[in-house]
């Protein structure tokens, strides 16, 4: 086709209104555009060609704006205010741009990792020869999706810095692990400690590709694992204990509150094995804390638990058999001789019996 006729169609479609034309002139002019010399790159056709096809994008249809990224994607000409309208498109417009367009540049890429979608983040970090300022940016933003991109692209210029942070993030990012495993940065010391969270098939590849000991991995993996579990239950445990004491309050206070919580309820926890739930009701009863209890039942000498007893109603009769309870429970605790104990109820009788919180207190202060 000739220049004249070529500018004969284009400037036909120009005058037309049709949304179809419009297209077709869109595209027809990207074509013009592709065949024209190193004179397109002036600024001042730049910012023409930007201003003709931005408006012309503004009305085109999804498919044509899918076309015009194809034909644009690898081009070097088009202007980089059109490239970026482009490359925020919707993904399946933006793809072909993000992946492969000379016109982006780190501070595009960066602007698209802060603002656009997930979807455009991952292209991002699949496009090949990603540089460090790209790369930290994933690095830094951490989203699990756009990582396992990243750890994939074998051609992104990752220090090795950030290798060691891809690497410790495939910990909890499983899907990095495989291709972490084969990326051509891993280092030696880098294999080794992904050796530890991949699986069997993984680790074979490790040691074909490194120089590794595989038994002496296997052996901490072991250990670690071993290590993991014993933290978990401790953990587990620690928070079964908080649930327990956190219910076993609430049903102390409800019990207080109906008035229903006497001396006798005690013995009954006691002699349910109940040994915290003890320590709770006391407290409430007596109006102690419940640290105050756990001190006394700890103590060396048992006249300090039998002061707590006697100031909330426990008889001396009762107090034998709960202070043999409590050192059934508390690993002999408190210790004392019993006579000694039982003395209290002797030095603290009839009106003085209200008496015996006060020297409770102050029996602890002396512990």
């Amino acid at each position: 086709m000739s220049a004249q006729q070529t500018a004969q169609d284009l400037t036909k479609l120009a005058a037309s209104r049709s949304p179809a034309d419009r297209e077709r002139l869109m595209l027809a002019l990207a074509d013009l555009c592709a065949q024209v010399n190193e004179a397109i790159q002036r600024p001042q056709i730049q910012a023409l060609l930007g201003s003709i096809f931005l408006s012309l994008v503004g009305g085109a249809e999804h498919d044509i704006r899918r076309a015009l990224a194809e034909r644009l994607a690898s081009a070097d000409w088009p202007p980089a205010e059109l490239v970026n309208a482009l490359a925020m498109d919707e993904i399946e417009i933006a793809r072909p741009v993000i992946a492969s367009s000379p016109v982006l540049k780190d501070a595009d890429l960066i602007r698209l990792l802060i603002e656009a979608t997930i979807d455009h983040q991952i292209e991002v970090a699949q496009r090949p020869s990603i540089g460090p300022p790209v790369v930290e940016t994933i690095l830094r933003q951490g989203e699990p999706l756009v990582m396992t991109a990243l750890a994939g692209n074998d051609t992104a210029d990752i220090s090795p810095e950030g290798m060691a942070q891809l690497v410790e993030a495939s910990r909890q990012i499983a899907a990095m692990r495989s291709p972490l495993a084969r990326h051509p940065r891993l280092t030696s010391e880098q294999a080794q400690r992904l050796y530890v969270w991949v699986g069997q098939s993984l680790r074979a590849a490790i040691v074909s590709r490194f120089r590794v000991d595989a038994a002496a991995l296997d052996a901490a993996l072991a250990e670690a694992v071993s290590q993991a579990r014993a933290q978990a239950d401790d953990v587990a445990g620690s928070r079964l204990k908080a649930e327990q004491a956190d219910m076993e309050r609430r049903l102390i206070a409800k019990l207080y509150g109906a008035g229903q919580l006497r001396p006798s309820y005690l013995l009954r926890a006691l002699r349910e094995q109940r040994l915290s739930l003890f320590i709770e009701a006391l407290a409430k009863l007596g109006n102690y804390s419940s640290e105050e209890v756990r001190k006394a039942i700890d103590a060396d000498r048992a006249d300090i638990l039998a002061l707590a007893c006697l100031s909330v109603g426990v008889d001396r009769g009762a107090f034998s058999t709960l202070l043999a309870l409590v050192r059934d429970l508390n690993q002999g605790r408190p210790g004392g001789d019993i006579a000694v104990a039982r003395r209290v109820y002797t030095a603290f009788s009839g009106d003085s019996v209200g008496k015996a919180g006060g020297a409770f207190r102050k029996a602890l202060e002396a512990v």
